[in-house]
C-alpha cells in the first residue's frame, strides 16, 4: 500500500530534513549542560510516534480525502514536535520568531487536519458499519454450511429467510431457486462421485456470477437457493436468466472418460413476503411445474454429452 503514497512520504521526509538543516544553520548549538533531557525525551517521543502513525496510516489505507487529512495531521504533529525537540539543542538569535511559528504553527495545523480527518473517518466508518450490518448475517454462522459445496445449507437458508421475513423487506428481497435438469441421469450414468464433482462445478459457476450481497445455499440434492436482498422481482429474474446462461456454457468433463457434459438448469423466483415454510413450499412447487418431461426409459446420461 505504501507504494501508492510515495509522494507524501517523500515530502514528509524532505520537510523533516529541511527542518533539521534550518535549525542547524540558523541556530547556535547549546552546550550539553543546558540540555533538558526530560523535555528532549518527551518531545522526541511525540515526534517518533507521530511519524510511526503517519507511516501506519499510509500503509493501511488507499489514497483519498480521509487518508490525506489523517496523514497531513500526523505529519504536522511530527514536524512540530521535531522542531520543538531541536529547540532544545539550538539557541536562536533574539528577535527571531520563525522557530516558534514552525513549532506552534505546524502543531496547530496538524491538530486541525487530524481532527477533520478523524471526523471524516468517523462518517466513513458509520457508512461501512451500516453496509456490513446488512451483510454480516450472511457470513457470521459458519456451522450450517454444506460440506460438499462449502455454501450454506437448508437450515441456514431458513434462518436467513426468517430474518428477512421479520424485517418485512417484502418486494425488496427475493428468493431464487435453481434446479439442475435431469441430474439423476448423471449419477446413474457416471456415479455419485461424478455427480458430486458436477455439483461443485455448478456451485463455483453460480458464485462467480453472483453479487457480493447475495447468499447461495444448497437447498437439497441438486437444488440451490439464492437469497437476493435489496432486489425486486424484475432484477431477480434478470439475474436468474444470467445464471441460467452461465451454467449452460459450462462443459463439465468427467474424471474417468473426459466426456463433456452440458448442464442446464431451471429456476423460480418469489418475493420474501410470507412465512419461510410457506415460501419454500410455494417456490418449490413452482419449480416442479417447470420440470422437463420425463426422459424415455432407454435414455441415460449420454444424452448430456456435448461435443468435446
Amino acid at each position: 500500500m505504501l507504494h501508492s503514497h510515495r509522494t507524501p512520504l517523500v515530502l514528509a521526509l524532505l520537510a523533516l530534513v529541511a527542518c533539521c538543516f534550518l535549525f542547524a544553520f540558523a541556530g547556535v548549538p547549546k552546550p550539553p549542560a543546558d540540555w533538558k533531557w526530560i523535555d528532549i525525551a518527551s518531545e522526541a517521543s511525540i515526534a517518533l510516534m507521530a511519524g510511526v502513525w503517519f507511516v501506519l496510516v499510509l500503509s493501511s489505507r488507499p489514497p483519498g480525502r480521509v487518508t490525506a487529512l489523517l496523514a497531513a495531521g500526523l505529519a504536522g504533529l511530527m514536524l512540530g514536535a521535531s522542531a520543538d525537540c531541536l529547540d532544545e539543542f539550538f539557541s536562536m538569535p533574539k528577535g527571531q520568531l520563525w522557530n516558534h511559528v514552525i513549532e506552534s504553527g505546524l502543531t496547530l495545523a496538524g491538530m486541525a487536519a487530524l481532527t477533520c480527518g478523524l471526523l471524516d473517518w468517523r462518517r466513513e466508518q458509520f457508512m461501512l458499519n451500516e453496509h456490513l450490518h446488512k451483510r454480516e448475517r450472511l457470513f457470521r454462522d459458519h456451522r450450517s454450511f454444506d460440506t460438499l459445496t462449502q455454501v450454506g445449507d437448508a437450515d441456514y437458508l431458513r434462518a436467513q429467510l426468517r430474518i428477512e421475513h421479520e424485517r418485512g423487506t417484502g418486494p425488496d428481497c427475493c428468493l431464487l431457486m435453481v434446479d439442475i435438469d435431469s441430474f439423476h441421469l448423471i449419477n446413474r450414468g457416471h456415479g455419485q462421485r461424478e455427480g458430486d464433482r458436477l455439483l461443485q462445478a455448478v456451485t463455483h459457476t453460480l458464485l462467480l456470477n453472483l453479487r457480493r450481497s447475495d447468499l447461495l445455499c444448497r437447498y437439497a440434492g441438486d437444488r440451490f437457493a439464492i437469497l437476493l436482498p435489496g432486489t425486486d422481482a424484475d432484477t431477480a429474474r434478470a439475474l436468474a436468466e444470467q445464471l441460467r446462461r452461465a451454467v449452460a456454457t459450462l462443459r463439465h468433463h468427467t474424471h474417468s472418460g473426459g466426456e463433456a457434459l452440458q448442464v442446464t438448469v431451471r429456476y423460480a423466483v418469489r418475493h420474501v413476503d410470507i412465512e419461510p415454510r410457506q415460501l419454500l413450499k410455494e417456490i418449490n412447487r413452482a419449480l416442479e411445474r417447470r420440470m422437463p418431461q420425463p426422459a424415455p426409459a432407454a435414455e441415460d446420461a449420454s444424452s448430456f454429452a456435448a461435443p468435446a
